[in-house]
C-alpha cells in the first residue's frame, strides 16, 4: 500500500487547507453557460435546456453561479432560465469568457480551513492540447478569484478537477492514464504528481486506477469511473458484457479497489454501478457513465440515457444519498460533447 505523504513545510496542506468531499456542504455550485457549436456539433440548441434542468434541480439547496460571455449573454441566459421555472434569487450571472462549458475541468479546485476558502488554480490545457483555443478558461480560476476575493495557488502543473476523486480527509483517487500521460506533465514523476496533490489538496495517500473508458476524449478521468460518496466508501462502474471493451479496465480497475485502503487505513467498502448500454452517435462510442453525477447540497443530479440500466443505477444511488433527491436528467445529447453532469459543475464547499 501506498505510504502516506507529508506535506511540504509552508504548503496549503501544512497550513492546515484542504479539498472538502463533495457530499460536504456547499456555498455554491459553479457553471460555464455552453456556447461552442464544436462541442455538440448539429445538438448544440438541445444543450441549454439541460443546464436549466440542472439549475432547477439545485437551487432548493444552494447558490449557482454561471459564467456567461458575448456568445451567451446575460439577459438571454435569465429569461431562459425564468421560462424554465427557476426562481432567480439563488441564481448569479457573472460575465466572464469561456471558451467552452466543462467547467470541471477549466475551473478553480476549492480548498478550506476552518472558516477560510482559497482556491488553486491548475494549468489548463484542453486535455492536453487536443482542443484548441483554451486561454479564456485557462483564465477563468483568476477571474473567479477576483470575483470572490480569495486568496489564488498556481502549482504550476496540468491538471483537470475530472481527474481526481477525494474522500476530504485525505484520500484522493486518480488514474494513471490520466495523469502520468505525457501530453499533461511529462517532466513529472508519479512521486513529484503525488506530493502536488498532497500539498495543494490536503491528500495524505493517493489510489491509482487505471484506464478510463472507452471514447473518453480525456484519457481515463476518473469521475467517469469511481466517485466516493461517503467515508470510506466508493461507488464504480462495472460492465458485465465480456464482449464489451470496457469490461476488462473496468474489471482491472474493481480489482484494484478491493485491494485499496483509505488515508485512515480502512478498507474500501465498493458499491457497483452498471454502466449504460453503449451510446453510439455518428459511429462514435461516446463516454456515456453513470458515474458522472453531481452532488449537490439537496440534489444529485445523474446522467441517463433512455436505458434499461437507468433504473438500476438511480436505486442504487438512492440508497447511497437517502438525504437528497436523486434526479434522473436525460444526458444523451449532452454526452456527445463527450462530458456530463460532473464535468459541467463545480462546488464551491462552505467555509
Amino acid at each position: 500500500m501506498t505510504p502516506l505523504l507529508t506535506p511540504t513545510p509552508g504548503s496549503l496542506a501544512a497550513r492546515g487547507f484542504r479539498m472538502p468531499a463533495e457530499w460536504e456542504p456547499h456555498a455554491a455550485t459553479w457553471l460555464s453557460w455552453p456556447h461552442k457549436e464544436a462541442s455538440w456539433p448539429g445538438k448544440l440548441e438541445r444543450i441549454p435546456p439541460i443546464w436549466v434542468e440542472m439549475v432547477r434541480a439545485l437551487v432548493p439547496g444552494e447558490r449557482v453561479d454561471i459564467l456567461v460571455n458575448d456568445a451567451a449573454p446575460a439577459e438571454q441566459v435569465r429569461a431562459l432560465l425564468a421560462r424554465g421555472g427557476v426562481p432567480l434569487a439563488d441564481v448569479r450571472l457573472h460575465a466572464v469568457p469561456t471558451d467552452d462549458a466543462w467547467m470541471r475541468d477549466h475551473g478553480p479546485t476549492f480548498v478550506t480551513r476552518g472558516g477560510e476558502s482559497a482556491l488553486v488554480d491548475w494549468i489548463y490545457n484542453a486535455w492536453g492540447g487536443k482542443y484548441p483555443p483554451w486561454e479564456q478558461d485557462d483564465r477563468v480560476p483568476e477571474q473567479l478569484a477576483a470575483l470572490l476575493g480569495l486568496p489564488r495557488v498556481a502549482p504550476g502543473i496540468v491538471l483537470e478537477g475530472g481527474s481526481i476523486e477525494v474522500d476530504g480527509a485525505g484520500t484522493l483517487i486518480t488514474t494513471e492514464q490520466c495523469l502520468l500521460n505525457p501530453n499533461r506533465n511529462p517532466t513529472l514523476t508519479r512521486a513529484a504528481l503525488e506530493q502536488h496533490l498532497c500539498d495543494h489538496l490536503g491528500a495524505r495517500r493517493v489510489l491509482w486506477l487505471g484506464d478510463g473508458i472507452l471514447g473518453d476524449d480525456t484519457d481515463g478521468h476518473v469521475d467517469d469511473l469511481t466517485r466516493f460518496v461517503a467515508p470510506a466508501t466508493v461507488v464504480t462502474v462495472v460492465e458485465d458484457d465480456p464482449a464489451d471493451p470496457n469490461h476488462a479496465v473496468l474489471a482491472d480497475n474493481l480489482a484494484r479497489l478491493a485491494g485499496m485502503r483509505d488515508a485512515a487505513e480502512r478498507p474500501l467498502r465498493v458499491v457497483t454501478l452498471p454502466m449504460p448500454r453503449p451510446v453510439e452517435h455518428d459511429g462514435h462510442r461516446l463516454p456515456a457513465s453513470y458515474a458522472n453525477f453531481y452532488i449537490g447540497n439537496a440534489a444529485v443530479l445523474v446522467p441517463t440515457f433512455a436505458c434499461d440500466r437507468d433504473t438500476a443505477a438511480l436505486e442504487t444511488l438512492r440508497a447511497l444519498f437517502p438525504t437528497r433527491r436523486v434526479v434522473g436528467i436525460h444526458a444523451t445529447d449532452l454526452v456527445w460533447g463527450l462530458g456530463a453532469f460532473h464535468c459541467v459543475t463545480q462546488q464551491q464547499p462552505a467555509a
